[in-house]
């Protein structure tokens, strides 16, 4: 069962009777697994004795993906078309703006069902084929536990105040969700695409996308892969998680924002499997849960309700202040852009997080807070801090140009945060040093481990 707070109809045409197809537009949840979108359009399909196509636009123009992302991307797709094959559906991809593929194939098609994107101009899109369609278009919020719209009707302030608001409801999102059998197969409909997804490496190759950041060999996408990681981390890293979840000296995560990021796995079935899990205390099992639902959905709230979210003038009134009254400090050190970028300042932490994030496109996420903080303190200005930080941060992060990139890089300068005691440069906005670091981790293990990685 699919609860109906997940299920919103976007405008108000009826199905198109002369239609062949239920069309499936998948753009965010990137699987066949556990996805209540897909689930939707299959029972809505069966109703109408209609087969299912599920379309995918492939835009190779996407605000700053590069080589590292599609990889991961298309690596998942080619898993989810074979799944999706021995369902008896047919995954079409076309290279185009996805609201304009969703379009094309719906002429064809007597209904469009698709998943809910949070982020500017993925709203946009669905808007669009809305209001182009011509025929009921549906949405079904597949990537949160809670639905947005039932969790807040407003941007929250912090995690304490969207925590018991989640709390109160996330259980009862949390139900299984049946996979039911197509009643008629699309394998067959001359419904075609101009991408293989069967064919990652070959697409990959053929696409015109930015070269200058290379994918990597720490993760490979696909739902699969996420299951495996989450197993794992369920039988060796959940215990003890509420106290080493902060160590990036000896990482005990997860892993698994890079598909988060890609729908890849949803967030439902993460939760589901870590509460059914006999390894750890309530206490573990409450802080991932935590990091999983409140902190991630607390970031979907910002990007929904504040439609500057990656500008710096989206950040709190009080935060702007601060950092406006010391913008003239003195820094104890100046870099440019590009010696951030290559990794080449005085400080041996900061430069092996750097690597992390360019070597493997990931970096723990207490040395995220510590990388981000610098880059205010060692740049001319705190907006062009905000600048730094969130292009670099998208360029090379798996999981960047997310909702959590943006709330993340505000978080660095007072979004979600409270005033601290006042000092150079940051004000009242919350400061962290390298003896923070050397108190509470063998930082020079971290170190260490960062500088014997490949090159990328």
């Amino acid at each position: 069962m699919i609860d109906a707070a997940r299920i919103k109809t976007l405008n108000d045409d009826e199905p198109d009777s002369s239609g062949g197809y239920v069309l499936y537009w998948m753009q965010h949840s990137q699987r066949a697994y556990f996805n209540h979108a897909l689930e939707h359009a299959v029972r809505l399909a069966n109703d109408e004795n209609e087969p299912i196509i599920v379309g995918f636009g492939l835009m190779t123009d996407y605000p700053e993906a590069n080589e590292r992302h599609f990889a991961f991307m298309l690596d998942g797709l080619c898993e989810t078309a074979e799944r999706l094959s021995e369902r008896g559906i047919k995954l079409v991809v076309m290279r185009g703006n996805p609201d304009e593929v969703a379009l094309k194939l719906a002429r064809s098609a007597s209904s469009v069902v698709c998943d809910c994107g949070y982020l500017r101009h993925q709203r946009q899109w669905r808007e669009r084929v809305a209001s182009g369609a011509g025929r009921r278009v549906v949405q079904v919020e597949a990537d949160v536990v809670v639905p947005v719209d039932c969790a807040s009707d407003r941007a929250e302030n912090a995690a304490r105040t969207l925590r018991p608001k989640l709390r109160r409801q996330w259980q009862a999102f949390l139900g299984d969700l049946r996979e039911i059998e197509p009643v008629k197969s699309s394998l067959g409909l001359e419904v075609k695409g101009d991408i293989d997804p069967r064919q990652p490496e070959a697409v990959l190759e053929s696409l015109d996308v930015d070269r200058s950041v290379t994918r990597v060999d720490r993760f490979r996408g696909g739902t699969g892969e996420a299951r495996r990681l989450l197993s794992r981390f369920l039988k060796t890293g959940l215990a003890g998680y509420q106290d080493a979840r902060n160590d990036p000296s000896n990482p005990q995560c997860s892993n698994l924002s890079p598909y988060l990021h890609f729908g890849q796995i949803s967030p439902v079935e993460i939760a589901r499997k870590t509460l059914a899990a006999k390894s750890g205390t309530g206490k573990d099992r409450e802080s991932f849960l935590d990091e999983l639902i409140v902190r991630r959905e607390l970031a979907i709230n910002y990007v929904v309700h504040e439609r500057n979210y990656d500008a710096y003038r989206s950040l709190p009134a009080w935060a702007r202040r601060t950092l406006d009254d010391h913008k003239d400090d003195p820094r104890p050190h100046r870099y440019t852009r590009s010696e951030l970028e290559s990794a080449e300042t005085h400080d041996r932490y900061w430069n092996a997080a750097m690597n992390e994030m360019r070597k493997t496109g990931y970096m723990h996420n207490y040395m995220r807070m510590y990388w981000g903080k610098k880059i205010i303190e060692w740049t001319n200005t705190p907006e062009y801090a905000f600048s730094t930080a969130l292009y670099l941060n998208n360029k090379y992060f798996l999981d960047g140009r997310d909702a959590n990139s943006y709330a993340n890089v505000a978080w660095l300068f007072g979004l979600h945060d409270r005033g601290w005691p006042e000092r150079d440069v940051f004000g009242k906005v919350r400061y962290m040093n390298d003896k923070g670091l050397e108190r509470k981790f063998d930082i020079d293990a971290y170190v260490d481990w960062v500088e014997k990685l490949p090159e990328v």
